[in-house]
């Protein structure tokens, strides 16, 4: 794309002032009648006189990273160290919704997409972050804008009528607010999905699935699904465990397990490799349907072949948010840390079999997991997302 949309740095961005204006001779009139009940009306209009703001006029001007949106993140658009484009979002925690605190862009970047690139971009960090609601804040006289959040799929969900002043109706400028909500979908019962071993015509579409479960959410972009392509071929793979999950023919989800082993410290050359575990990495799930409780199918069934195969237990790197509520505990529980003997919340196990009671020493999983050769090329047979850096991703060092 010829314009690059990038993470802002608070650092160097703070306090940064948005030159938001417009002019328009169109404004929706707002007019609120009072009898038993309520009767509200918002209707488009033509003025002869056009309604005129400029960046200037304002006291409190739009600006970035004000101290009021303390866990603000922003986007934008930057060139010769000038900014052209900018939309900046706040989570509100006590609602779980996303504001979106400003949108801006350049007169000389109008008309190229890029508002609805940033809005778009706000939209995938809701999704990231499982929010429920994206909101924001215009004008019943910034007619455009109204008109473009409507076409990005926004719907009115309420207005303030003394916000700005005690008179906002009778002068034309009431605040209206605008949200894309995300009501959560019914969980998927076991019944309504296949689950089974994958198929090699099928390697293709389950990998794209992976890319798209897993883009950018823990760091700009992902691997995850070469991850899987080359664990196929390993040594160490267990297909025997490992099944993809389909809803009406479509792939929808995935998991995938590998042998690994925890070996004492004090191990002897008798052992080796030590004690073996089995970990599964990735399970994944299609964006479209999280949320549905095909994971938590995926895993429960396939815990399940390996508990009967004698298997002693499952150990993982998982969200805290997610495995403990399925029955996975810290690995410091069972005595056992990672290969570099250090223990951390995210290290999970889950016991199958009375054997894993025995089980206690370092951690180690299979080579193929740290394989990165050959990525670049293989990326390349995959349609484009846009790479981009979220508030949720830990994997990376932020750059400010």
């Amino acid at each position: 794309m010829d314009v690059e949309i990038k993470a802002l740095s608070k650092q160097k961005w703070k306090g940064q002032i948005l030159p938001i204006g417009y002019s328009t001779r169109q404004v929706y009139n707002v007019s609120v009648d009072e009898g038993d009940g309520f009767s509200i009306s918002i209707t488009p209009s033509q003025i002869n006189v056009p309604v005129v703001h400029t960046p200037d006029e304002y006291d409190y001007p739009d600006r970035l990273f004000d101290e009021y949106h303390e866990n603000a993140f922003a986007w934008g658009v930057e060139s010769d160290g000038k900014l052209l484009a900018a939309i900046e979002t706040c989570p509100e925690e006590w609602s779980n919704r996303l504001r979106i605190c400003e949108l801006w862009v350049d007169e000389s970047l109008r008309g190229r997409g890029v508002g609805r690139r940033l809005i778009d971009i706000a939209l995938e960090q809701a999704r990231l972050e499982r929010r429920r609601a994206v909101i924001l804040e215009t004008q019943s006289c910034n007619y455009n804008a109204i008109g473009f959040y409507r076409h990005m799929g926004f719907k009115l969900i309420g207005f303030d009528s003394c916000c700005y002043a005690n008179n906002d109706i009778e002068r034309g400028e009431v605040r209206l607010e605008f949200g894309r909500l995300y009501n959560k979908p019914p969980r998927l019962t076991r019944d309504e999905l296949i689950i089974r071993p994958e198929r090699p015509d099928e390697y293709h579409d389950v990998e794209c699935m992976v890319r798209r479960a897993f883009y950018n959410k823990y760091k700009r972009g992902c691997d995850e699904h070469f991850l899987v392509h080359n664990l196929r071929s390993d040594a160490a793979y267990l297909p025997e465990y490992s099944r993809i999950a389909l809803h009406d023919g479509k792939i929808v989800g995935a998991i995938y397990y590998s042998r690994s082993y925890v070996k004492p410290d004090d191990s002897n050359d008798e052992m080796t490799d030590g004690y073996p575990t089995i970990t599964f990495g990735p399970l994944c799930v299609d964006p479209e349907y999280q949320g549905r409780g095909v994971g938590e199918h995926l895993l429960r069934e396939t815990l399940e072949l390996a508990r009967s195969a004698g298997e002693s237990g499952v150990i993982i790197f998982g969200e805290l948010d997610y495995y403990p509520r399925l029955g996975f505990v810290t690995c410091d529980k069972y005595g056992i840390t990672d290969h570099e003997g250090e223990n951390r919340p995210a290290f999970m196990a889950y016991r199958l079999n009375e054997s894993f009671d025995k089980v206690h020493g370092r951690f180690h999983e299979a080579d193929v997991f740290g394989v990165t050769e050959g990525f670049d090329e293989y990326e390349r047979g995959f349609p484009y997302i846009e790479k981009q850096r979220f508030p949720c991703q830990w994997a990376e060092k932020w750059e400010e």
